[in-house]
């Protein structure tokens, strides 16, 4: 199953740079009240560090590897803490100027992956929805956020971004819940015009969109929505943060859980056939 905790692979990370401050420090054959003498903290913070209770800043690496007479080894471990550090941002840090923004920052990344393995459990994938359905999704997040109301700019930079699905050598393997296809964003045309265009989607090359019937007997529960590039990144979003995760044990515990969700959808007419009922129920 999924990691329980999103900072899993933060963790590991962290103890990653752990391990090798406390390697640094006895290859120099001196103590962890020794380096804290040298560094001017106390010996207790040192044995955070080295514990990975404590996150050290750059320049506690630094001088952790000055003490050590490793110098040259605080450049690699402050990007590796860096890196860390980026594993894991809150909402609030990657939203502080708005919307618009992160649909771009993402481009790079989506234009670049050549297999997407998409699952989604509450709202429709970003790459299929409509502006309408973008619009009132994307408000509820500035509205519930706080955020500067830049929704309509946001929305065209999604719109922009979703071109990929149509263009390049990009692939789609899509899986949503049932309930994805009931969950009311925007007005009853607004979700018409959503299922609508899911239609649409299922004849693009590029898209294969599998769906769970909400009665299908389950060997993998429903999780938070996540989307896997090219089998070697996952990124992942819990309400609070945005989670990306590399470590190669962890993405293939996310494989793991998309093949077996891939599984549970039924595709082509039987697909078409739970959207159209969706539809129908809006009347």
């Amino acid at each position: 199953m999924p990691p329980t905790s999103p900072s899993s692979s933060v963790q590991a990370a962290r103890e990653q740079l752990a391990a090798r401050l406390r390697e640094i420090r006895l290859d120099a054959e001196i103590t962890k009240r020794e380096v804290a003498a040298r560094c001017g903290w106390s010996e207790a913070k040192s044995g955070r560090i080295e514990n990975a209770r404590t996150a050290p800043s750059d320049e506690d690496i630094r001088l952790w590897c000055n003490a050590c007479g490793a110098a040259d080894q605080a450049p690699p471990l402050i990007a590796a803490n860096r890196q860390a550090d980026s594993m894991y941002v809150q909402w609030r840090r990657l939203q502080r100027t708005g919307l618009k923004q992160l649909q771009k920052a993402n481009l790079p990344l989506f234009e670049r992956t050549r297999h997407f393995k998409v699952y989604c459990s509450n709202v429709v994938p970003g790459f299929l929805q409509t502006p309408g359905y973008a619009g009132a999704l994307l408000r509820a997040i500035a509205t519930f956020r706080g955020l500067p109301d830049d929704v309509a700019d946001a929305v065209t930079a999604r719109m922009d971004r979703s071109r990929i699905i149509r263009e390049g050598d990009h692939r789609f393997a899509i899986v949503i819940e049932e309930t994805v296809l009931r969950y009311r964003l925007g007005d009853a045309g607004v979700m018409a015009g959503q299922l609508g265009s899911l239609l649409s989607a299922m004849d693009l090359p590029a898209v294969s969109l599998g769906i769970i019937p909400a009665a299908t007997e389950r060997s993998m529960w429903p999780v938070e929505s996540f989307t896997v590039f090219d089998d070697q990144r996952v990124d992942h979003e819990p309400l609070s943060a945005s989670v990306k995760i590399t470590a190669p044990d962890e993405v293939a515990v996310y494989l793991r859980a998309f093949t077996e969700l891939h599984q549970h959808a039924v595709y082509g007419a039987d697909a078409r056939s739970l959207i159209v009922r969706a539809i129908d129920a809006l009347r």
